[in-house]
């Protein structure tokens, strides 16, 4: 062999070489494809999607809601040139940069238990938002959850009390606790009643001045608010299921079960966005993706976060109605307006 063959064959093989190296890097970007749906209205193995308490009054619906989900890489997993490159060209897939979803300060764990108290949250305000919009009040109850080391009330006071009154009189939100110990000066003495393993106790203590303000005066608690719901709601859910924009489709089920009616109208109805206590409606990523997914399941309309209309409206699909959305009594009117008449005049995506 010629030595400019030589030269040749070695230059093709570095060539290769590195073309495969480049190949087999990952790349800092994440995939975002159609991911599964779930009726909400339906059953899984372990029983209702959305279950409730004993002696519940529920009505059932013939249709369906679905929530639907993005399947995104992996935390633990990374995405090759190649396979970039592919998702760029298939129009189902969004190649998104890697620390839009994973911020890179976030180990694997600590990725999967967000996504998963995500899931929990959304499940939270879903329960407030539906039974408030079917008519039902929800308490709320002001906890202890966190005690100040070598505070005044520490010893005394323990995370997870239920904190019922300051000095006697009744506290019903953590604002007004905080108002009620600050209404003396630091080292006056305060009664806090607290409501533990379902018996009330009371503890006296002596303030002591913020360390950010020496005239105000506080305990050495964190407070926070947790609902009182009227009776359980349980939530069964696949676990690999994580994030918010699940929210809006808990809070329509609920309340579709919890009065007389179809939202439906024995249709299927998928949507996503998430959704606070009050019924607003947030945006959400990968609204494309779970349009597509969908359509997978025949859904005749796809509710959409106001936000997210403008995104939707570039998916194109013909047979699928894509209704805009940003509250929950929003998505509820539009339903029931629709159950009525198919082609009647609801707030569109366009």
């Amino acid at each position: 062999m010629t030595s400019r063959a030589t030269t040749l064959t070695v230059a093709a093989m570095l060539l290769v070489a590195l073309i495969s190296v480049a190949v087999l890097l990952p790349v800092p970007y994440v995939t975002m494809k159609p991911g599964q749906t779930v009726n909400t209205l339906g059953q899984t193995a372990r029983g209702p999607v959305i279950e409730f308490g004993p002696d519940v009054k529920t009505y059932n619906d013939d249709g369906q809601l679905r929530m639907t989900t993005v399947s995104v890489t992996s935390p633990d997993s990374h995405v090759g040139l190649l396979q970039a490159i592919d998702g760029w060209f298939d129009t189902s897939t969004a190649v998104v940069p890697r620390d839009l979803v994973y911020p890179p300060d976030q180990s694997v764990q600590q990725a999967e238990q967000q996504t998963h108290l995500e899931m929990t949250g959304s499940q939270s305000s879903a329960q407030i938002a539906g039974l408030t919009a079917a008519g039902y009040h929800v308490k709320e109850q002001v906890q202890i959850t966190s005690v100040t080391p070598d505070g005044p009330a520490n010893g005394k006071i323990k995370p997870g009390d239920q904190l019922v009154a300051v000095d006697g009189d009744p506290v019903t939100s953590s604002q007004e606790a905080v108002n009620a110990v600050r209404d003396r000066n630091p080292g006056d003495p305060v009664s806090l009643t607290v409501k533990r393993d379902g018996k009330t106790q009371t503890f006296t203590m002596d303030t002591e001045a913020s360390p950010d303000d020496s005239s105000v005066p506080i305990v050495g608690v964190e407070l926070g608010i947790v609902p009182k719901f009227p009776f359980p709601i349980r939530f069964n859910v696949d676990p690999n299921i994580g994030g918010p924009s699940a929210g809006t489709m808990f809070a329509l089920a609920i309340y579709d079960r919890l009065t007389p009616g179809s939202l439906t109208d024995g249709q299927v109805i998928a949507g996503t966005g998430e959704i606070t206590v009050n019924g607003k409606v947030g945006p959400i990523g990968g609204v494309q993706q779970k349009i597509l997914a969908s359509e997978n399941v025949g859904a005749k309309y796809f509710l959409v976060p106001k936000a997210n209309c403008a995104e939707a409206s570039g998916v194109g699909l013909d047979g699928i109605r894509l209704v805009e959305i940003d509250t929950l009594q929003s998505a509820i009117n539009s339903l029931e307006t629709l159950a009525k008449n198919p082609n009647a005049d609801v707030p569109d995506c366009e």
